[in-house]
């Protein structure tokens, strides 16, 4: 379908969640580029006084740290960046507050590594914090806790972050801004004829494939991450774009609704915050593979997930754990709560209903998973 048909979903948008990458903040030098950093917050602080609510998602404090230590190369350990990580998170800080008080804008700073979105109630902390400091006409600028992350709680890229912070305080819009002009059927670096599209209304296996080709190049976290970001966007009912960072205008033209970059258009309708939490912020301890006639009532009957359809289970988790749902030819449909542990489902697993009394001696349920501890992936 035409662009145009989805204009309004950014036109209209009044709580924009806008992520910038390091390949946008910084020169070839892995040094702070100071004169983009000041066009975008020009262009944020226009936001802001048009009167829409603006959250920044910003990389650049290994950045901000290796100009200070006047660094040549990035740091390569985990050890190493966080330590420049450190010293940069405040002169990057510094330098965002500066440059926003110059156009009367007040900013603040958070934090954040997915530890903090896993457990339900930091989760809430967080979306707490940041709708408060909204409705203060605050601009939070977040980023990943390099100082204290490591490889098993990193988000693994400020795409992630980003799309997630917009579940957290149900976004209009989500702008990535990289070094890309928006997402190509082939790599435009290699293929003088790859073509950019303006609109993706569905992230199909297609889709997926096209981004895995692309390669590290485009942004810190690639392209597939920022496809991954779509897909957490897209299914909490929230707009996702892909736009060149370094283009002096590019967000004043993406809500002005110029043809730029490329629109991930959402589901319809979005799921309720509980079930955003589910499907993108949980920690998922296991699987349960469900057969064909499960598969069909999970996605189109809005039923509960019951024992009968139930194949197998893979992993070790408690009752009360979120599981990933995957149908036989391994892909994930749904993520949902548990009712049983992985060892009560393995007995139960193809049985009714009526029976699990019997087998398991105990029913504290019906339903293996209820509906409204299920989240459905388009």
């Amino acid at each position: 379908m035409e662009r145009e048909h989805y204009q309004h979903l950014v036109k209209n948008a009044e709580k924009i969640v806008v992520k910038v990458g390091t390949s946008t903040l910084t020169h070839s030098t892995g040094k702070l580029n100071l004169e983009r950093i000041e066009r975008l917050v020009r262009q944020l602080s226009d936001l802001r006084n048009q009167g829409k609510e603006v959250v920044l998602v910003s990389s650049g404090a290994i950045g901000a740290g290796m100009g200070k230590l006047n660094l040549d190369k990035r740091p390569k350990t985990i050890p190493e960046k966080q330590a420049v990580a450190a010293i940069g998170q405040g002169i990057l800080l510094h330098l965002y507050e500066k440059m926003f008080a110059e156009y009367g804008q007040t900013t603040a700073q958070l934090l954040l590594t997915k530890a903090d979105l896993e457990h339900r109630q930091r989760f809430l902390n967080a979306r707490n914090t940041l709708l408060t400091l909204l409705d203060l006409g605050v601009i939070p600028i977040v980023n990943e806790n390099d100082t204290v992350a490591f490889e098993e709680i990193k988000f693994g890229d400020n795409d992630t972050l980003a799309a997630l912070v917009a579940t957290l305080i149900d976004a209009d819009l989500v702008i990535l801004l990289t070094d890309i002009d928006g997402f190509y059927n082939a790599d435009p670096r290699k293929n003088k004829d790859a073509q950019r599209l303006a609109v993706v209304e569905q992230i199909d296996e297609s889709i997926e494939g096209k981004a895995g080709s692309v390669g590290s190049k485009f942004g810190s976290g690639g392209m597939a991450t920022k496809i991954i970001a779509a897909k957490i966007a897209v299914n909490a009912g929230i707009p996702l774009m892909i736009a060149l960072g370094s283009e002096p205008d590019i967000i004043g033209q993406i809500i002005s609704g110029e043809s730029v970059g490329t629109l991930f258009v959402p589901q319809e309708i979005k799921p309720h915050l509980r079930k955003s939490w589910i499907a993108f912020g949980s920690h998922v301890q296991g699987n349960i593979i469900v057969d064909d006639g499960a598969k069909e009532a999970l996605l189109h009957k809005g039923k509960s997930l019951l024992p009968g359809g139930i194949t197998a289970v893979e992993g070790t988790f408690a009752a009360g754990d979120v599981v990933h749902i995957l149908d036989l030819q391994g892909k994930e449909i749904a993520r949902g709560i548990s009712n049983y542990s992985q060892q009560e489902i393995m007995k139960i697993k193809g049985q009714k209903t009526k029976d699990i009394c019997s087998i398991l001696g105990y029913k504290d349920y019906d339903e293996v998973i209820h509906r409204d501890n299920l989240s459905i992936f388009v």
